[in-house]
């Protein structure tokens, strides 16, 4: 059931982020298998309009790992089924931030199962006023499920992404959530939902964004600070992301799992932003526990497509005209059962 929604969402998300996109640009597929059991699809568009490089991987794959991988990972079985969808976006303009966002699902063994996630702002300028746009909506989408869940996970991704040896955040943040548990945190379809949910939401925030930064005028200086900007969150996600070491403790693609780094990247030795500098004023956004809610509005609002709480009406969000895609939310259905998942697991169809 999980498994077959995050093929299903790759592609709807696929067609979403292309229409934004505008070029007639396609995420081409390359399929893949994993040495123990399962694979995924990995889509890049590369030389878009808007995106100078995208990425949307799904993945479903299952094994052991070995006791030391387990250990660093805090598995509490070594046995192990995981399905997920990464996506990062690299755009051309400076003026268009880096984005991100994770779903996935876990299931070892021992018949413990949880979800995890979380999607992030990266801007190469920060724009106070539409971070908090950015927020809102996702604060609407926690506030339907469980109202702790915005402060929490705001904060959560606060700490997460965050560079320590930079003493910088890698943005303006968003939500950041792990080892939702089944039973323990909720009823396995409440937090089902709540997964589905920020993938839409994802959507619906960063597409506005594409379109409204996309045309503003940019300068080389700028790109040359998009470059540099790009080289802190490939530190990221080389040396501090979870995600990127438990694919490759695992076994996973290389080049699936690496595709979230940036095509190009600068590092200067030393580098300071001259004082009261838009680069200057812009890092001094780059800290942990900011009230982004508490920004005031301004007068420039982003076009968000409007939703309902059902997430079976959000086909209404794609854009008039545009090309039919997926229905949100896709339909799961069955899939075979791993070799050793539980009984319990294939009576849900999970």
């Amino acid at each position: 059931m999980v498994e077959q929604w995050m093929r299903q969402f790759q592609d709807w998300l696929c067609h979403r982020l292309e229409t934004a996109d505008g070029s007639g640009h396609h995420f081409v597929p390359e399929d893949w298998t994993h040495a123990e059991g399962g694979g995924g699809i990995t889509r890049v568009l590369q030389h878009g309009d808007i995106l100078e490089k995208g990425g949307v991987a799904f993945s479903a794959v299952w094994g052991e790992m070995s006791e030391a991988a387990a250990r660093q990972l805090l598995m509490p079985d070594r046995r192990y089924f995981a399905t997920g969808v990464r996506v990062v976006q690299h755009p051309r303009s400076p003026r268009v931030p880096i984005s991100h966002m994770n779903v996935r699902y876990f299931e070892v063994g021992n018949g413990e199962a949880w979800f995890g996630g979380g999607l992030d702002l990266t801007p190469i300028y920060v724009d106070a006023q539409q971070a908090r746009w950015f927020h809102e909506p996702i604060w609407e989408v926690c506030q339907r499920h469980q109202p702790d869940y915005y402060p929490r996970f705001k904060a959560w991704a606060d700490e997460y992404f965050y560079l320590p040896h930079r003493q910088e955040t890698r943005g303006v943040g968003g939500l950041f959530f792990d080892r939702l548990t089944v039973s323990r945190d909720g009823l396995f379809e409440e937090l089902f939902a709540f997964v589905q949910d920020v993938g839409e939401v994802y959507d619906r925030t960063y597409s506005a964004i594409m379109r409204q930064n996309a045309p503003l005028p940019y300068t080389e200086r700028e790109q040359q600070w998009q470059r540099v900007r790009r080289g802190r969150y490939a530190e990221f996600n080389l040396a501090i992301d979870r995600g990127t070491r438990f694919s490759l403790e695992t076994g996973g693609r290389t080049e699936s799992i690496l595709m979230s780094l940036p095509p190009q990247a600068d590092w200067h030795y030393n580098l300071t932003p001259a004082p009261a500098s838009p680069e200057a004023a812009s890092q001094q956004w780059l800290r942990q526990g900011i009230d982004w809610l508490a920004v005031p509005a301004g007068q420039r609002r982003l076009r968000l497509a409007p939703t309902s709480g059902a997430r079976a009406t959000r086909q209404q969000t794609f854009a008039p005209g545009a090309e039919p895609a997926p229905p949100w939310p896709p339909s799961p259905r069955p899939t075979p059962p791993k070799p050793w998942m539980t009984q319990k697991s294939v009576a849900d169809g999970r």
